[in-house]
């Protein structure tokens, strides 16, 4: 941080990240009025910054448009695509990464994978290509709320059809052994999807950002899937990061409180 950056803040030399799906909005939905005019208020006490799997424009959806207006820093696909405020900082391109060739092999694989799926429904848009990651979706992604939430409880029910169900867990571990050696992590997050992407391109990859502009006393990260396969565990168990791990955004908003110690 250069002289003065800012000296608006209660704590400049403190910066929170935080995950979006499950940690500042429920999942794919937009955030609770409520908590945007917390996080405005919060935003007076440390330098904030998003960190989500999503691209830019789900990531700005979701906060209501204001990513790069009302957080100091925006890293959108872990990182892949960041932003200072309304300065983009750089961008990285898993195609330019893998090859076509590759990267061909790869959706083939998990096409033919899902077709063979036997689970209760299946909608479209069971791939999405992102800049920096594969985002797939075995139910796909354009399912409803309500098929989004019963596809999640049936992922993770003891067994189903006769058979144990952890869908996205076997389909993780299918991958693993069909590409052993690409140099990929597959990363499990939200209600519905796993990402993928190069190993190192997970969260950690946004602090290769922050570390360039300069040093912060403490980095907090606050997300819902810190645990071992979950999107947020990298980062989480970074040497750099004190993690907290939340439910949900109420949860979010009274850790804050507490941490902070912000009168209501």
């Amino acid at each position: 941080m250069g002289d003065g950056d800012y000296v608006d803040r209660d704590q400049p030399d403190v910066l929170c990240l935080f995950d979006v799906d499950g940690t500042l909005t429920v999942a794919r939905s937009a955030i609770e009025p409520e908590m945007k005019a917390f996080m405005a208020r919060f935003r007076q006490k440390c330098v904030i910054g998003l960190v989500g799997g999503s691209d830019l424009g789900k990531i700005e959806e979701q906060m209501d448009n204001t990513a790069r207006s009302d957080y100091d820093f925006c890293f959108a696909e872990n990182g892949l695509t960041a932003f200072k405020g309304s300065e983009e900082l750089a961008t990285q391109s898993f195609l330019g990464y893998l090859g076509e060739e590759r990267m061909q092999m790869l959706v083939s694989f998990c096409l033919r994978y899902i077709a063979d799926l036997e689970i209760p429904q299946k909608r479209g848009t069971f791939i999405e290509f992102r800049n920096g990651m594969l985002n797939v979706s075995p139910i796909g992604r354009n399912c409803s709320r309500d098929e989004r939430n019963a596809f999640e409880a049936f992922d993770k029910a003891s067994k189903n059809f006769g058979r144990e169900a952890n869908v996205r867990k076997m389909f993780v571990e299918a991958l693993k052994k069909e590409f052993a050696g690409w140099g990929l992590t597959f990363s499990i997050g939200g209600q519905i999807s796993f990402d993928i992407f190069p190993t190192g391109w997970d969260k950690t990859y946004c602090l290769q950002h922050i570390k360039k502009q300069g040093k912060f006393k403490e980095i907090h990260f606050f997300g819902d899937k810190t645990f071992q396969g979950g999107n947020d565990y990298e980062i989480a168990n970074h040497p750099d990061i004190i993690p907290h791990t939340v439910t949900n955004w109420k949860d979010t908003r009274n850790q804050l409180i507490q941490l902070f110690e912000i009168k209501i």
